[in-house]
């Protein structure tokens, strides 16, 4: 399933897994796009709070530049560099060009919705 994915001005696409945590997540797409205020967090992850919980099957994940993960069930995490940790994953970055710019260093608004 493929997504879009705003951050600021800059529009991307995405491509999501095929697991139930992207299947719910696509689905709260398809009824309203979903904005998630994003924060900085160690210089190489934006993560923002979900406001709502998605079934969850974390496992040991290396993350790279473009990966969108759930963490602790209720937080969208865009990776603009690397790390490992225990994520679900729920898609990528098709297209990388301009995305960790696009990010920038401060705080962002990323709205997902069905593409």
């Amino acid at each position: 399933m493929k997504i879009n994915v705003q951050v600021g001005d800059h529009l991307f696409t995405a491509t999501l897994e095929d697991n139930t945590a992207a299947d719910a997540f696509f689905e709260m797409m398809k009824k309203a796009p979903v904005v998630i205020e994003m924060r900085d967090y160690s210089g190489f992850e934006k993560v923002g709070s979900l406001g709502a919980r998605l079934p969850a099957s974390d496992r040991q994940t290396t993350t790279h530049e473009g990966d969108i993960v759930l963490y602790n069930g209720n937080q969208i995490v865009m990776f603009y560099g690397s790390n490992s940790w225990r994520y679900t994953r729920l898609g990528a970055i098709d297209d990388l060009s301009g995305f960790k710019d696009a990010l920038g260093s401060g705080d962002v608004t990323v709205t997902f919705s069905a593409a």
